[in-house]
């Protein structure tokens, strides 16, 4: 529909997420007839509605006490609601999408129900797949993983909670339902959503998103600020954060990166070659001792080859402790990037020496998703309907928080930063499983890593 309308492929994510935030707080939009303006103007039925949606923005913004209201404000504005491709709408066009939305999409938007999945993220993922090859850089975080990490690290009423590199704030929301769920009080609900819940994004369309995210569950978005996180040191240590999450950009360019850091890269290097860590490293030593990090990363920062990566594990290590690492499926932001991820979570109240214990390795390659052409990867059901993936979280969790080990999905280990983080380099096989797809699969994707590292040549 959005692409008969003619709406460009990078507006179209913003764009429904701001039709779903104004319908959520009873935009009219059906039967608008022309009228005039207080200077007399004719004003056309779709000029009505988008100064509807922009009045309930405003409204919203103002309401919330945000920081940089103006900010937010004229990013959905020009970047959005003023784009000529919507402007260019016809009543009938701006009415028909605004309907659709209402009828398929509002109905399950429900923030006083925290269980809600994070919707609005599933749009980006599903309009990010038809998104040219040069803009499928950024690794957004399926909502189901999100939570997984959110639940790993315990968020609680009493977290205080970081995404320095919000992305369309799906990290936030969840680690703001989360935090909300284990609330007494709607007062407690209150503080946690303007007081506990943290973001930083760098890309203007994200963060515009990221803003209408928390909107359209409940107003989160306070201290969600659009800047580079490595200009916000400060800001960071006031909020006394005691949770991160996040997923850093693996390739990011030199502007986008640590400054400092860039001064180090050798004159040939245009990306980043620490693969995100750096990130990690500059956030963990900005946040509270007592913090836990859950990050995700790409398996070249787990295996660590490089001089740069094993740099900065050396790093983490010489002050924080590995508290786990979870090796995720294979194809885990598919339709998007294509970087195959672990998450890594740090202790930060002490030295990895000091605390001297082991580090726990899951293998939690099946989600229970399935990957469909055209559609992304799919939460599968059994056949009463039960989703397949919510005791596949329970057994992730129960195995990580009880320090289980199982053939083939967990086991323990004691490393240092020479060694690989990774479950495949340490766990015992549960042989009675595999089969001869397994094998090929295997040795598809090493080529595939040895190809894309640029290791293996034909001749």
């Amino acid at each position: 529909m959005l692409h008969a309308d003619g709406i460009n492929e990078k507006l179209r994510s913003q764009f429904v997420g701001t039709c779903l935030l104004a319908l959520k707080n009873n935009l009219s939009y059906k039967d608008v007839k022309p009228s005039l303006d207080e200077n007399g103007k004719k004003l056309q039925p779709n000029q009505i509605v988008i100064q509807g949606i922009q009045r309930i923005l405003s409204g919203l913004l103002s309401r919330s006490q945000t920081l940089n209201k103006a900010g937010k404000l004229a990013i959905l504005n020009n970047k959005v609601l003023e784009d000529q491709d919507v402007t260019a709408l016809t009543y009938p066009e701006l009415r028909e999408v605004l309907k659709y939305i209402d009828d398929n999409v509002v109905p399950y938007i429900n923030d006083k129900n925290t269980a809600g999945q994070d919707l609005l993220n599933l749009f980006f993922t599903t309009f990010n797949k038809y998104v040219g090859k040069s803009d499928k850089n950024q690794a957004f975080t399926p909502d189901h993983i999100c939570d997984f990490m959110s639940k790993a690290v315990g968020v609680n009423r009493n977290s205080r909670v970081l995404d320095p590199c919000c992305g369309s704030g799906a990290f936030l929301v969840r680690a703001m339902t989360d935090a909300m769920d284990d609330c007494d009080t709607e007062q407690d609900r209150e503080n946690v959503k303007k007081n506990q819940i943290y973001g930083i994004e760098y890309e203007e369309g994200a963060y515009g998103l990221s803003s209408t995210n928390m909107l359209i569950h409940g107003d989160g978005n306070s201290n969600v600020v659009k800047d580079s996180m490595f200009n916000k040191g400060s800001w960071i240590e006031d909020a006394d954060i005691n949770i991160v999450l996040m997923n850093p950009p693996y390739n990011a360019s030199k502007k986008q990166c640590n400054p400092e850091y860039v001064k180090t890269w050798s004159s040939k290097k245009k990306e980043d070659p620490s693969k995100g860590f750096h990130y990690v490293e500059w956030v963990a030593r900005h946040v509270s001792h007592n913090c836990k990090m859950a990050v995700l990363l790409p398996m070249q920062a787990a295996i660590g080859n490089s001089r740069e990566v094993k740099d900065f594990k050396e790093k983490m290590l010489e002050d924080y402790t590995l508290d786990a690492v979870f090796s995720l499926p294979n194809e885990i932001f598919y339709p998007g990037a294509s970087a195959v991820a672990c998450c890594m979570i740090f202790d930060l109240s002490q030295r990895h020496e000091r605390a001297n214990r082991e580090t726990f390795f899951g293998y939690y390659k099946d989600d229970g998703f399935a990957k469909r052409k055209g559609v992304g990867r799919v939460e599968q059901t059994d056949a009463e309907g039960n989703s397949l993936w919510e005791p596949i979280k329970q057994k992730w969790l129960d195995l990580y928080r009880n320090r289980k080990e199982v053939p083939g999905l967990s086991v323990m280990k004691k490393v240092t930063y020479n060694d690989e983080w990774l479950a495949e380099a340490y766990m015992q096989a549960d042989y009675s499983t595999l089969s001869n797809n397994d094998f090929k699969t295997t040795i598809n994707n090493y080529l595939s890593y040895l190809v894309g590292e640029g290791k293996y040549n034909e001749a």
